[in-house]
């Protein structure tokens, strides 16, 4: 089985996410491929390591032992990956693409710690999620880091971080926003073709708020010129200038206080950004190793 190590960090992630269905996403294999790696453990050891519960999984004490011994066998791995790179000594710039949100306010105070973690060079692509999955189709990038999974068969998608969008302005807002209340604002909004706008469009449908009704003060592409935009209209308008953004967006100033967030009453605007590459690399060292980076600071804050 150890000759078989994928197997084990099948287990290692189940147990990190206390769920199967959690770890499949993570390791970007179906839930029946993950309960199979983990029944073969079981038969190999012929003993039961885990055992499923309402509220996630609990560890057998031959599971807890197995445990122990994983994450030794782990840390051993990552460790020799690291001096095989290092052998490697390929010269090479790494490409990363990232979708609008991701490669403006993410990813880029990780750029370095990438660049250490392959001993290369790391160059950034920011687009759209449909126009990066194309560009990694094409081979122009190694690594695409979307808002939106564009589901193709020869790539593999792995579940990253969590995001909220949520209803922003430089005027206070109440923290829960009634429909009535929608209409009383002006509005900047995403280009339709934006994931961020689908959400929003979607989450105001179901709250029965249909956004053609809204005053629309303007569509602009990028999150940046949004946000700028509010940050410099009227503070004294009677009606807020609002729009919908990812948190990880405004998070510095709304605790700074120059912009205000809420949220619509009984609805959460929450969605994931996922990590892709093609199947065709999926035993790529540098790959693999960006990825297990990227994986390690999956609860960036939002």
């Amino acid at each position: 089985m150890l000759k078989d190590f994928a197997k084990l960090q099948t287990f290692l992630m189940v147990i990190k996410e206390k769920s199967f269905s959690k770890a499949s996403a993570k390791l970007g294999i179906s839930q029946p491929a993950v309960t199979q790696q983990i029944k073969f453990i079981e038969d190999y050891l012929d003993t039961k390591i885990v055992e499923r519960k309402k509220n996630g999984i609990l560890l057998t004490k031959e599971g807890e032992d197995l445990y122990r011994i994983a994450l030794k066998l782990d840390k051993a791995i990552a460790n020799s990956e690291k001096e095989i790179l290092k052998i490697m000594s390929k010269e090479f710039t790494f490409v990363m693409g990232a979708s609008t949100t991701i490669g403006n306010y993410i990813l880029p105070s990780y750029l370095s710690a990438i660049k250490d973690k392959i001993n290369n060079e790391v160059f950034l692509n920011v687009g759209l999620s449909d126009e990066i999955i194309e560009q990694l189709e094409d081979k122009k990038i190694d690594i695409a880091l979307i808002e939106s999974p564009v589901f193709k068969d020869n790539i593999i998608y792995r579940e990253w971080v969590e995001d909220e969008l949520v209803v922003f302005s430089n005027q206070p807002l109440p923290k829960q926003l009634k429909s009535e209340e929608l209409f009383a604002m002006d509005w900047i909004c995403r280009e339709e073709n934006s994931h961020t706008r689908i959400l929003t469009t979607e989450a105001f449908d179901d709250v029965n708020v249909p956004c053609e009704d809204f005053c629309v003060m303007g569509v602009l592409s990028s999150p940046t010129a949004i946000k700028e935009t509010i940050l410099n209209a009227p503070k004294d308008s009677p009606r807020p200038i609002a729009s919908v953004m990812s948190r990880h967006v405004i998070k510095a100033d709304i605790e700074a206080g120059r912009l205000y967030e809420s949220r619509i009453k009984g609805h959460k605007i929450e969605r994931k950004f996922y990590i892709a590459y093609l199947k065709e690399r999926k035993h790529d060292a540098f790959v693999d190793n960006v990825v297990s980076f990227l994986l390690s600071i999956n609860k960036v804050n939002v």
